[in-house]
């Protein structure tokens, strides 16, 4: 579409301004089932809007805020191995990431209901500005808890997040909301691939302090982005702004849930993360953080159920399963693409490549597959008004990419290459048409609550899904180093009592010392190296196989999903122009 003056031509049966486009309610069963109601939206006439630039540039500006974030979060796990190899702290290294998610998931609900009273402006400019000096600080961090902080800083900048994705849909016309949420994926693909190609530049050639070169441009892309939202995005107010005090608007609120939510969700990954890290399950730093953290989950559910109809969990959410299939699904989808963001350039950097920009580029073969199967995700259902096959396709489409991948090993390089385009066809429609999914099937005045509940929970499945996978794969690469490497070196003559050193120095790449071994020589090194990399592949194994379990089980729910066609029409929810501009010419 051209950012200029443009207009979407009126159809025949579409001529008369005078009438208002029917609610979704009004045509659709709480199944979300076509009812008995003959007349569907598309067999009433409704005024055709005419978007003007402002609304394009709109849509360019939360964009770009989407290629900023991206940036950060792709390089946070393409970049985990450089920074701790600089800052130290490899143990506590999946919390780079894990932060990210956390925070996604305990803001998006705050702000999607925070903005349906005070506005998107301010939370989408305000959030987005925090990457600026949360990324200073990564930059310049010293040590691994001074870049976990940073990276604390930033991930208040994806409180924004479901934002992005209700203002992309609701200032556009329904029918176009598709091509709204794959402009998001889009400029989403676009900076997971900067993030993958320039990082890997920065840091290639053992130049592991290029990591803050990285994140001083990460730092520049969410000032422009923080800028172009000021400057492009500034909305009528709506309704909901203008007829509550903000005493009033904060008593709307759900501060109890959010407290559950937060509290439930930091003591389960706490817990998670130190399975075997050090500690075994047995010991209370575990299992009683592993269990506190459900019980506040379990707490947050019935206070949602029984007390709080309007909170995050909003009850006319889930008149219908559609809602609800796409919430699990989503779910999944976090899963998935957590599991890929986190161990894949991970994999390929100890099995195949020396080199962290061939590296990057092995994953950006992903992010340019993603970005062209959300644009054609988009016009497909957009054309079609189906989004339930699309999203059959995807989920089936990142289970082959699953079981490609655990079937690897240190001689499949070559194959490992081609893997990648099975997750970028998932991943660039699963978004796409979830969302487009989720904002059709619930009420108009709800979508940012419904992008909100939708994005946290897609980060809520990565929080999780990385707490798993590293529980997962600590245990596997521990317990396979302790039997591969001995069964290994010993037959060839190392001695027992030199067994410790040598794996404490093997596993840490110490070269140096390794070679001061008693009883080591070339031969039982180069088997020992053999062993490490059976053992990380075992451990690479079990995390593609729980992300791959995960995906089988959204795929056939994403099967009972319901089209609702009626509701791909040209109502305007949220308009980024005034009304009397919109419709002028109609």
């Amino acid at each position: 579409m051209k950012p200029a003056t443009m207009s979407i031509e009126p159809t025949k049966e579409q001529t008369a301004p005078e009438l208002t486009p029917v609610a979704a309610s009004e045509t659709s069963s709480p199944a979300g089932e076509k009812s008995d109601v003959k007349e569907t939206i598309e067999d009433r006439e409704e005024p055709i809007p005419h978007l003007h630039i402002k609304t394009y540039l709109t849509v360019f500006a939360v964009c770009f805020i989407y290629f900023a974030q991206l940036i950060n979060v792709v390089g946070a796990g393409a970049q985990t191995q450089t920074i701790v190899s600089v800052l130290g702290g490899s143990e506590n290294s999946v919390w780079l990431t894990s932060v990210l998610t956390i925070m996604t998931v305990v803001l998006s609900p705050i702000v999607s209901q925070a903005a349906d009273y005070w506005g998107r402006r301010w939370f989408l400019v305000g959030l987005t500005f925090m990457g600026v000096p949360g990324s200073i600080i990564v930059a310049r961090a010293k040590n691994i808890d001074m870049a976990i902080a940073g990276f604390t800083v930033t991930a208040l900048s994806y409180g924004a997040q479901p934002l992005l994705h209700a203002v992309a849909s609701e200032v556009l016309p329904r029918r176009y909301r598709p091509h709204g949420q794959a402009a998001d994926n889009a400029a989403a693909a676009l900076g997971g691939l900067t993030a993958l190609l320039v990082g890997g530049a920065m840091t290639r050639n053992s130049n592991a302090e290029g990591f803050r070169n990285y994140w001083y441009m990460s730092t520049a892309f969410y000032f422009v982005a923080t800028a172009l939202t000021l400057a492009l995005y500034n909305p009528p107010k709506t309704k909901k702004e203008l007829e509550f005090t903000n005493k009033e608007k904060l008593a709307k609120l759900d501060w109890i849930g959010y407290f559950l939510l937060a509290s439930g969700l930091v003591l389960f990954c706490v817990g998670l993360s130190w399975s075997r890290n050090p500690y075994p399950w047995s010991d209370p730093h575990v299992s009683a953080t592993f269990a506190i953290g459900c019980a506040f989950a379990i707490a947050l559910g019935v206070y949602e159920w029984k007390f709080k109809k309007d909170g995050m969990f909003h009850h006319g959410l889930f008149q219908g399963r559609n809602f609800s299939i796409a919430v699990g699904c989503v779910f999944v989808e976090g899963l998935v693409f957590f599991a890929a963001n986190n161990y894949f350039a991970f994999q390929v950097s100890v099995l195949y490549e020396t080199d962290a920009l061939i590296t990057g580029l092995r994953y950006g073969i992903n992010m340019i597959v993603y970005a062209v199967a959300a644009v054609l995700a988009g016009f497909y259902c957009s054309m079609t008004k189906n989004v339930k096959w699309p999203t059959v396709v995807a989920f089936v489409s990142m289970i082959i990419f699953f079981v490609l991948m655990a079937t690897s090993n240190p001689s499949t390089s070559d194959q490992v290459w081609g893997y990648p385009v099975f997750l970028g066809i998932g991943l660039g429609v699963c978004l796409c048409s979830l969302v487009t999914i989720a904002q059709l099937s619930t009420p108009p005045e709800l979508i940012a609550i419904t992008s909100g509940l939708m994005i946290g929970m897609r980060s809520l499945g990565g929080s999780i899904g990385l707490a798993i996978y590293n529980a997962i794969f600590v245990e596997k690469l521990t317990s396979s180093i302790s039997s591969k490497i001995p069964a290994a070196v010993l037959p060839l003559g190392l001695p027992a009592t030199s067994l410790g050193d040598f794996i404490t120095y093997l596993t840490n790449q110490q070269t140096d010392q390794l070679a001061t071994v008693e009883g080591v020589t070339p031969d039982i090194i180069h088997a020992g190296v053999d062993a490490l990399l059976e053992s990380y592949t075992v451990g690479f194994r079990f995390v593609w196989i729980a992300a791959g379990c995960f995906t089988v089980v959204a795929a056939v729910a994403a099967v009972f999903i319901r089209d609702q066609k009626q509701e791909f029409n040209m109502h305007i929810d949220n308009p980024a122009e005034k009304e009397d501009e919109l419709y002028a010419s109609s």
